[in-house]
């Protein structure tokens, strides 16, 4: 701590190469902070799917349909302790380009399969009983300003023209990554607004005991083998995870933008620490005449590396944390995206690390330049 005046008087002797360095690790860090933000969000909705229910879609993919008629046989399996079904819709509410999920659901039974679903505005019983009702999200209800007993009309894509939803009920999420912007409405409301012409897009089962999810799944597949709409049945978590896929390896793309763009900062850093010792070199060498140790001259330009790496990583990963605080645009996609705390501490020791790196061959230079040679390369 007692050469902590001379490291900082050294590290603002260039203010502005200092200044820029620090602003080109905040900017990687910065990336950093957001790019693994969207895998840590993913993983996260990932684990939103239970364990404990099972998911029966079609075995030819998730645009296919299946006949509601296979509710009535799942139900009879052994282990199946209730049985709902949702279908997509696909709508938008002002501009096309402003997405949000609706889902038309089998209100008698869904709602008891998620417990993540609480209400906390309206009623779910004026939402159970009225056919035209919906059930929405308060993230959604405070981005268009919706209030409860507001009739709201939205644009159908997959199922044309103008369909009119009364909102109900408001949810809160007691998971964030099950998102908050989502519309619930009445199976029953779009199968008799189509005449009929709709059937469930998956259907989701309860069971009495997930440790034989795998059993059952087997059977309830082994059953619809050979019929003409054979199924998929999978726990809702591993249903959950083939959808993230759908997004391809965004793991490994994270991974490889961060390490091309850390590289390029190491270099930087690196060049940076190593202008800054060549230009000292003469005061280096005075520092040994008046008796500062190999070591502590180490010690010192590491830490002027670390500083720098720190600085411009606490300020990215800060930047980071606040732009993506609360409701942001991103949320739209990835429902809870936010940059978690243990983002920043990965941040920091990653910052910590490239500090270290980045300042270990200019302080090994320093700590082993000779007096007579620095002199001499003065003179």
């Amino acid at each position: 701590m007692k050469f902590a005046r001379l490291v900082w008087a050294n590290i603002l002797r260039n203010k502005r190469r200092t200044a820029l360095t620090t602003l080109s690790v905040g900017v990687a860090f910065f990336l950093f902070g957001t790019l693994r933000s969207i895998v840590t969000t993913l993983d996260a909705a990932a684990e939103v799917g239970s364990e404990a229910r099972l998911i029966t879609s079609s075995a030819s993919g998730i645009t296919f349909v299946l006949p509601e008629a296979h509710a009535s046989r799942i139900q009879t399996f052994e282990g199946v302790r209730s049985v709902s079904w949702a279908n997509w819709f696909g709508g938008y509410y002002t501009d096309p380009n402003d997405f949000f999920a609706q889902f038309a659901v089998e209100t008698d039974t869904y709602l008891d399969l998620y417990p993540e679903i609480e209400i906390t505005g309206g009623s779910k019983e004026a939402f159970v009983q009225e056919r035209t009702a919906a059930l929405v999200g308060v993230g959604l209800m405070e981005k268009y300003g919706w209030r409860v007993d507001q009739t709201v009309t939205l644009k159908g894509t997959i199922f044309q023209g103008d369909w009119d939803f009364t909102v109900r009920a408001v949810y809160t999420p007691t998971n964030p990554s099950f998102g908050d912007e989502t519309m619930f409405f009445h199976y029953d409301y779009l199968y008799e607004a189509t005449d009929g012409r709709i059937s469930p897009g998956w259907f989701v089962l309860g069971m009495e005991n997930p440790d034989e999810a795998a059993a059952l799944a087997s059977r309830i597949d082994a059953v619809f083998e050979n019929s003409t709409a054979p199924t998929k049945t999978e726990t809702e978590r591993a249903w959950q995870t083939g959808f993230i896929t759908m997004w391809g390896n965004v793991g490994f793309l994270v991974r490889a933008v961060g390490t091309a763009v850390f590289f390029a900062i190491l270099l930087v850093a690196a060049n940076t620490m190593m202008m800054a010792v060549r230009e000292r070199v003469n005061e280096v060498a005075v520092m040994k005449t008046l008796g500062f140790q190999n070591g502590t001259l180490f010690g010192i330009v590491l830490a002027e590396s670390i500083a720098i790496t720190m600085l411009g990583g606490t300020i990215g990963l800060f930047l980071a944390r606040m732009a993506f605080a609360g409701d942001n645009p991103v949320n739209q996609f990835f429902p809870g995206f936010m940059v978690r705390t243990e983002t920043i501490l990965l941040g920091l020791a990653i910052a910590l690390v490239l500090g270290l790196v980045s300042g270990a061959v200019p302080a090994w230079q320093s700590a082993r330049l000779s007096v007579v040679q620095a002199f001499r390369r003065v003179a």
